[in-house]
């Protein structure tokens, strides 16, 4: 019995050991990601994985590069062999004032949201509620798109408005609404007051080109309502949240007393800060709140299902489709961010044969988003900042995340869609 006992604590101090060890070497990884900042050339995702790392003194430290861009708060989670391997948070919540960022800080996601929704669709799709290539139009109830010469020679799908070529307008700005009101998603659709925007309506025959559209991520917002009878956000808590288990993330506006004491606040690009001005209605392009690690869980689940592991959420058929190139970018496409490819609701990048996937956002005055992901090696990352200039600092920390965590550039690519094309007119 007392040899027994002797082998049982011998086990137990030996793990402790290995975990203390393990820890460490976290620790330390962090402590270089965190000092090893170099500033990017070119403005590109590509560019992380080329940047010129230089001598050791003239790399910054992420309080530096915080500081240099008037960033106030910045929160981070890196993902390694297929879960989190480490999530820190840095700063405060608002310019002025003491209250610290922490992991559970939530952030504006802004057009990642267009990520969730594009989840949320493919999950529709395979229960049979809606159908990728079919005109939408068919399905649409309280607004249809607007018929012109255009959809005359193509009509608009879920294909087309999930990789952004559908043609409809894009148009400046967000969509404000005077105050007190609350401009229905139709209202805003129809560019009707008191929504403010211009309507959404198709500008060239679809397929034909690459525009990206915030407009038409709300026409699949409406879809999904109109085909569902449904909420948007009611679907999106039942089918992705929680069975991911993103237990704090909201798409809701305006914010609850609750929700509003763990939220930072935006500021604009000399550290100004603002209110959250996000939207009642029209919700998929833009009005996520999540943390990195929250986000991280739906991508971890991604990648696992796309190696066969999983399944919760979507098929592995699915999310190899929805991570598969639907037409190929050129570098200076999607306002020259370095993309290679499009996928169905992601963007692509391809680097030595390797597909990385990814989908920025950034939401006016100052929040910003960025992920980074590979679903064949199970690495990633998320960036939250609430700083306008937030997606600079978000390549800088990524090019020190794939330095340190030495991410592959030769790997074997993710599928091609067949309907994959050659775009190579700038936006």
């Amino acid at each position: 019995m007392r040899t027994s006992l002797a082998f049982v604590a011998v086990f137990i101090a030996a793990a402790c050991c290995c975990a203390q060890e393990k820890t460490a070497d976290i620790e330390e990884r962090i402590h270089r990601v965190e000092n090893g900042l170099v500033e990017l050339k070119v403005f590109s995702v590509a560019e992380i994985f080329r940047a010129g790392r230089g001598e050791p003194a003239s790399r910054k430290t992420l309080p530096e590069r915080m500081a240099h861009y008037n960033i106030p708060g910045v929160s981070i989670a890196v993902i390694n062999d297929f879960r989190i391997e480490w999530a820190k948070s840095y700063g405060i919540k608002r310019m002025g004032s003491d209250d610290p960022v922490t992991t559970e800080t939530l952030f504006e996601a802004g057009s990642t949201t267009k990520f969730l929704t594009a989840v949320l669709t493919h999950r529709l799709i395979e229960q049979g509620q809606l159908n990728l290539d079919d005109d939408v139009n068919l399905r649409l109830k309280t607004w249809k798109v607007p018929e012109n010469e255009y959809t005359s020679m193509r009509k608009v799908t879920l294909r087309l408005l999930l990789s952004h070529q559908a043609g409809i307008s894009r148009p400046d700005g967000g969509f404000d609404y005077e105050d007190g009101s609350s401009p229905s998603l139709a209202q805003v659709l129809k560019g009707e007051a008191p929504a403010t925007n211009k309507p959404a309506v198709v500008e060239f025959v679809p397929g034909s080109q690459h525009q990206y559209s915030n407009l038409g991520y709300l026409v699949i917002q409406q879809l999904i309502e109109d085909v569902t009878g449904r909420p948007y956000i009611e679907l999106v808590q039942e089918k992705i949240f929680d069975p991911v288990g993103m237990k704090s993330s909201t798409l809701k506006f305006p914010l609850s007393e609750e929700v509003d004491k763990i939220a930072a606040s935006p500021h604009d690009a000399e550290g100004k800060a603002y209110g959250h001005w996000l939207h009642p209605t029209a919700l998929a392009h833009g009005n996520l709140l999540t943390t990195p690690s929250e986000l991280s869980l739906l991508l971890i689940e991604l990648m696992h299902t796309w190696q066969g592991k999983s399944g919760s959420i979507l098929s592995q058929a699915t999310v190899r489709q929805m991570l598969s190139v639907e037409l190929e970018l050129a570098p200076d496409q999607f306002y020259g961010v370095g993309y290679t490819g499009q996928g169905l609701g992601v963007f692509l990048l391809e680097n030595g044969g390797n597909l990385y996937f990814s989908h920025p956002g950034s939401n006016a005055p100052g929040f910003n988003c960025m992920f980074l992901a590979n679903a064949a090696t199970g690495q990633g990352a998320v960036i939250m900042t609430n700083g306008a200039q937030g997606l600079s600092l978000a390549m800088e920390i990524l090019e020190a995340v794939v330095y340190e965590y030495n991410w592959p550039a030769k790997q074997r690519r993710l599928s091609t869609s067949k309907n994959v094309k050659r775009l190579l007119l700038p936006l």
